[in-house]
């Protein structure tokens, strides 16, 4: 069945050629130049993408994501503009899964999409598969909390290992400094970027990953991290 992707922005151009090339690349349309028309069109056409311009009519792109993430998990990616890096970052934290910034390239995008529908669909392999994760040489055993590594043991600490399964469990998405923090060190965490920053270095470390070549981790400059797993 073709992918349904539902494209939010009110300019018209930009709705053109997004549908055009969408359609072209075999994915199915629809298209909301405001976000409370997008609202009424994601419930009922049911998108399995939604691409999100942030500075909107009547509703605007914070709104929505907040109101989509009430009944939806479908990927959200963000599409701001250069100057919009606070916005951006709100968004995220209220559950959009990726971003690109205005001006943007076509193909760019299209990666993008093609991420968040393979995230989507591992998410759902991995909710009928058991407690595991396999990415390249790095395997996790949720249940046994064991981290193997080429097929040798990672120590990790508690708190590194914590940290490596939120990431891991969502993979492929943008996870904000907030949300990792928030997520692993709950209301003890100062809101400091750099206390996380120590953290992931070590995760690094451990897992072999050069931090100017990263395999697993990437980093998402003043954003947060995503981990790869493709």
């Amino acid at each position: 069945m073709k992918k349904r992707i539902l494209v939010v922005d009110d300019e018209e151009q930009i709705q053109r050629i997004l549908r055009r090339n969408l359609v072209t690349r075999g994915y199915e349309v629809v298209v909301a130049s405001d976000g409370e028309d997008a609202l009424d069109q994601a419930a009922e056409k049911e998108p399995d993408v939604v691409v999100l311009d942030l500075v909107m009519p009547r509703i605007d792109g914070l709104e929505f994501t907040r109101r989509f993430r009430e009944w939806s998990k479908a990927p959200i990616i963000v599409l701001s503009a250069i100057g919009e890096e606070r916005a951006k970052v709100q968004a995220l934290d209220l559950g959009a899964d990726d971003y690109v910034t205005k001006p943007f390239g076509l193909e760019e995008l299209l990666a993008r999409i093609r991420s968040a529908l393979r995230r989507s669909a591992l998410a759902a392999c991995e909710a009928h598969s058991g407690p595991t994760f396999q990415a390249g040489d790095l395997h996790i055993d949720f249940h046994r909390r064991v981290v193997t590594l080429c097929g040798e043991d990672v120590r990790l600490t508690p708190t590194e290992y914590e940290l490596l399964k939120f990431m891991v469990t969502n993979a492929n998405r943008v996870l904000t400094h907030n949300m990792l923090l928030k997520a692993v060190w709950g209301n003890r965490h100062g809101a400091e970027p750099e206390y996380l920053r120590v953290f992931v270095s070590q995760l690094r470390r451990k897992l072999r990953d050069d931090s100017s070549s990263p395999r697993y981790i990437l980093t998402e400059p003043s954003v947060g991290y995503r981990f790869r797993a493709e």
